[in-house]
């Protein structure tokens, strides 16, 4: 068994990026956290994302990934989809196995399960 999967030995979160309907219907399941950090900035774990906004949605995932309390990150499809590179980036590094990046349909735009990479990989 890998070091890095056999050393986890807490609970990790879960972190969502996608519209405003979907990040409220997860944080009403009480998926939203907040803490802070050592320098006293307040992060959270959820991110209400828009498609003008893309440098934020950018630093927030990078955040994320570097983030060793969160497991899985929950991303709308349509947001995915504008960070592609970043999120193939990631599931490509064979060293990493957290976080696990799930492709989530949003109400806005059709799930299309042909550009769900971990659709894909699977079948």
């Amino acid at each position: 068994m890998p070091a890095a999967i056999s050393n986890i030995k807490k609970t990790l979160i879960i972190s969502v990026i996608a519209d405003e309907s979907t990040v409220t219907g997860f944080l009403l399941t009480g998926l939203g956290q907040r803490k802070k950090n050592i320098h006293g900035n307040v992060s959270q774990n959820y991110l209400i994302a828009s498609k003008d906004r893309v440098e934020e949605i950018e630093e927030f995932f990078d955040a994320q990934v570097k983030d060793s309390s969160v497991g899985i990150i929950l991303i709308a499809q349509s947001i995915a989809e504008l960070i592609r590179d970043k999120i193939v980036l990631h599931e490509e590094d064979e060293e990493r196995f957290f976080p696990t990046i799930l492709e989530i349909p949003s109400k806005d735009v059709a799930y299309d399960p042909t550009k769900d990479t971990m659709l894909v990989r699977a079948a």
